[in-house]
């Protein structure tokens, strides 16, 4: 379930999902985009390989997103906010 959640994310930028499930992932997320950059990039790509199901998604990491949160900054990255009420 996580890994499926994670790959999502990274294929569809948001997920819409229940508060435990997002609560679940978020950490997740700040880490892989964490270790996606770091310097030894081929460690840093067999890592989040165990954590994600298809190479696109992994290419979407390393590509667009990582760049993107480059610096300083190891953590918080993503957040989860609280949409409709089901119905």
């Amino acid at each position: 379930m996580q890994r499926n959640l994670l790959t999502s994310f990274f294929m569809h930028k948001s997920i819409k999902t229940t508060v435990k499930k997002a609560k679940l992932i978020v950490p997740m997320v700040d880490k892989l985009i964490n270790v996606a950059n770091t310097k030894d990039e081929m460690n840093a790509i067999r890592y989040v390989m165990k954590y994600l199901f298809t190479k696109e998604a992994s290419l979407e990491l390393f590509k667009n997103v990582a760049p993107k949160y480059k610096g300083n900054k190891t953590s918080g990255f993503t957040r989860a906010t609280a949409v409709n009420l089901r119905d």
